[in-house]
């Protein structure tokens, strides 16, 4: 998660300046605030994160204790496969996320009956998505979500219509999920080259070769 600081800084007795850093990674967060410290100079820090949330400094320190036990930085990879004569969508979901000092894997696949057609594969696999995070247990946070379907995340940033009864459906239940969850979501078209994992874990479900695990990876 990205963050800002605002600092009121002693220039002389009666005079202060208030200033504010670029946003920055949460790992340099604390070196800033010790940093600053030093100085001896600064009246007032306040630390903001990208969700519009303000603490002071012993607020921040008492959250930090509580984020070492939580999902934070969450990464989702989707994608969804269509078989035309049976009807049926197979969809892998990997997810990302750091808790403590460790990063964790999440894979799933599934088999869905009554597709339509690709498109509905697609956002089947994202909702889906989102439903497994919930699983995992991380509300409020910024999420970065990675398929190589342009369709479905343009649709979801605005920037294409969608006149299909059908997907608009799954568009209402992708954005009320995201709502729910109060997560700020970004949107990154990738090649399918990248999006492997969940590619290979869609075609898999359509084999009936069904995965679900949860690993530490580091």
């Amino acid at each position: 998660m990205k963050m800002k600081l605002k600092i009121v800084y002693k220039v002389k007795k009666t005079i202060s300046v208030k200033m504010e850093t670029e946003w920055i990674d949460e790992q340099f967060v604390d070196f800033l605030l010790a940093d600053f410290q030093k100085t001896g100079r600064i009246s007032e820090i306040i630390v903001i994160d990208e969700m519009g949330r303000v603490w002071s400094r012993k607020e921040y320190e008492k959250l930090k204790i509580k984020m070492e036990h939580e999902p934070v930085n969450p990464l989702i990879y989707f994608d969804g496969g269509f078989d035309k004569q049976t009807g049926t969508a197979g969809i892998g979901i990997v997810i990302y996320y750091e808790k403590g000092n460790a990063t964790y894997r999440y894979r799933a696949n599934a088999k869905l009956d009554e597709m339509e057609n690709n498109n509905e594969a697609e956002y089947a696999a994202l909702y889906n998505a989102l439903m497994h995070w919930e699983e995992i247990g991380a509300k409020n946070l910024p999420i970065i979500i990675r398929g190589d379907s342009q369709g479905v995340l343009k649709q979801l940033e605005g920037d294409w219509p969608c006149y299909e009864k059908v997907l608009n459906a799954w568009l209402d239940r992708i954005e009320t999920k995201i709502s729910e969850l109060n997560l700020k979501a970004q949107f990154e078209v990738i090649s399918r080259r990248e999006n492997k994992e969940a590619d290979k874990l869609a075609s898999q479900a359509l084999e009936n070769n069904i995965i679900q695990s949860h690993l530490k990876i580091d």
